[in-house]
């Protein structure tokens, strides 16, 4: 039997209470025994008023098995915590905070889009490599979300209420990988250069088109293309189509997204397709990833993304 769930009935026969899930949740974060996060000892003692809770014996400090996770101080269950990660690592274009309050009957809609703040952090690996190989790249922007809630947007190449993205995609075969997606400030060297140190191997083939940001990318071998009579789709088509799938995705799913959090929904655009042909072992990838990540609280998640 796999490690994770594969449908509804079996998710339901293996999280059954709370006891259970943090059964589970114990062994992501300790596969090889509890590790105390302050001195690192391998020894503790279950405390029977608190629980799941563990008392070091070699410092005395009290760990819980979310403490320091991204369900940090949390008051949903476990229970909870495991459902929405189950419905938005699982469903196939993403499930947005009005949906999950009501499949699983929050108290408000604040509760459910902290719920998914939280996760979207989560879906990032801080131990994720950078895409090697063969990777097509290239920049393309996108309408986003007013205050008044409106999508934005100037015509053609208007960077007018416009999100600029850069975009890379790893090429395994005749096939995409893995992808990266990234918010930039303009279509300069300066800004496509930092994406693709940030997310492109530097032993990687860049295929670009001819503009001029990407003269001198860091990596060891560049290819540019000129786009005359091909279209842009011919000679860059895996990098298309995934721009065009964000796109189509962003409208369809969140009606457009908002400006000050572009970034985190990128990151989840990018651990779905990254898990496309996975998708019911990407919850334990997103709860084993969330043990790694550190607490947000709410007043973090409404301020502007820093990585965006």
């Amino acid at each position: 039997m796999p490690d994770f769930p594969t449908s509804l009935p079996e998710f339901q026969r293996r999280f059954p209470d709370e006891d259970a899930c943090a059964r589970y949740l114990f062994e992501l974060r300790w596969p090889e025994g509890f590790r105390c996060p302050r001195c690192g000892h391998d020894h503790a003692w279950a405390l029977e008023t608190k629980a799941w809770t563990f008392e070091c014996a070699g410092c005395a400090r009290q760990t819980s098995v979310t403490a320091g996770t991204v369900m940090h101080g949390s008051k949903l269950s476990l229970e909870i915590w495991f459902w929405a990660a189950y419905l938005m690592a699982t469903h196939s274009n993403g499930i947005s905070a009005l949906q999950l309050q009501k499949q699983l009957g929050l108290g408000s809609y604040k509760t459910a889009w902290l719920l998914c703040g939280k996760l979207r952090r989560a879906m990032v690996n801080p131990e994720r490599t950078t895409l090697s190989g063969l990777v097509e790249i290239d920049e393309t922007s996108i309408s986003h979300r007013t205050k008044d809630d409106p999508v934005a947007g100037g015509q053609g190449r208007s960077h007018d209420g416009k999100l600029l993205i850069a975009a890379a995609v790893e090429i395994r075969g005749k096939a995409p990988a893995r992808i990266r997606l990234a918010k930039i400030d303009d279509y300069s060297a300066d800004s496509l250069h930092r994406f693709i140190a940030a997310n492109v191997s530097p032993t990687a083939t860049a295929k670009t088109d001819a503009w001029q940001g990407y003269s001198g990318a860091p990596v060891d071998e560049h290819d540019p293309h000129v786009i005359g009579e091909m279209a842009a789709h011919v000679i860059l088509p895996w990098v298309h189509r995934v721009i065009a799938n964000l796109k189509r995705w962003a409208l369809g799913v969140y009606h457009g997204v908002r400006a000050k959090h572009i970034q985190a929904y990128l990151d989840e655009f990018v651990f779905r397709f990254n898990r496309r042909r996975t998708r019911h072992a990407a919850f334990r990838s997103l709860l084993a990833t969330g043990t790694k990540t550190a607490p947000v609280t709410y007043n973090m998640l409404i301020a502007p993304d820093p990585r965006g």
